[in-house]
């Protein structure tokens, strides 16, 4: 399998008029993990939403390839075919669909008609993935989301991406609202989706994330693009001093709320 690539080059996107994010560049390939950290407010999953395609977000200009592929051009279901995926802050509840279901139509989708998953390897392999995240057995059978913790509600985004295998994961704020255990386990999933076909960009405010989810990049983001990147010393830097020392580094004045926080 080659290796996975996703380039993002100059990317202007834009809700309502309002330009949020204002030139992010990024290069992802298979076997790397960058971390995106910033200030509340500067695009990041503004970036993350666009990225997967969501309406209610203008691309005004640059460039997104996936494999060679123009990104841009793509549905949303398309993306998701071709292996990009996106674990949202908030994931939707959805009444009536249980999270087997869920994930045996969406690999399926991902397989192609004709090559659906065996019922027998699908049973072993979600047995298998809910092991590893420490998730009861009756878990597959709850609704979407339905009545899920804020912890629960993140372990089945990673249990997702590692049924679905894709080969570009973005992973906005994973961390957010979980205690140091579900942490672990969430990173513990993470981790074991680390290979030369895998590259993964998580989204993050804090560095606590990174102590267990190493990243080989690390990216700050403010005013709607990258402003330094560096590796994890750069992570633990804003955990010690804040932006405020950076923004005074490179010159950078209060940045300006381009997004709301949901």
């Amino acid at each position: 399998m080659a290796q996975p690539t996703l380039k993002i080059e100059d990317l202007h996107v834009s809700i309502e008029g309002k330009e949020i994010v204002k030139g992010f560049s990024l290069e992802i390939k298979g076997g790397e993990i960058h971390a995106v950290m910033g200030p509340n407010g500067t695009g990041k999953s503004t970036l993350a939403s666009a990225l997967m395609g969501h309406p209610k977000y203008e691309i005004t200009g640059g460039k997104v390839t996936f494999d060679g592929q123009d990104l841009l051009e793509m549905e949303v279901d398309e993306r998701a075919r071709a292996g990009l995926f996106l674990a949202m802050q908030y994931p939707s509840e959805i009444s009536g669909v249980t999270n087997a279901d869920f994930l045996r139509t969406a690999i399926n989708a991902r397989r192609g008609e004709g090559n659906e998953i065996p019922v027998m390897q699908f049973i072993k392999k979600l047995d298998e993935k809910m092991k590893l995240l420490d998730i009861d057995e009756e878990f597959a059978n709850r609704y979407l989301n339905e009545g899920f913790s804020g912890g629960e509600k993140k372990r089945n985004e990673i249990l997702q991406l590692m049924m679905l295998e894709p080969k570009i994961a973005i992973l906005d704020e994973i961390d957010s609202g979980l205690d140091i255990d579900a942490l672990k386990i969430v990173a513990k999933g993470v981790n074991a989706m680390r290979s030369p076909e895998f590259g993964c960009l998580i989204i993050t405010h804090y560095q606590r994330l990174l102590n267990y989810i190493k990243p080989d990049k690390v990216h700050v983001m403010m005013q709607g693009r990258i402003v330094k990147s560096g590796g994890p010393e750069l992570a633990e830097r804003l955990e010690a001093e804040g932006y405020d020392g950076l923004k005074k580094e490179l010159g950078i004045e209060d940045d300006e709320v381009v997004e709301q926080e949901a």
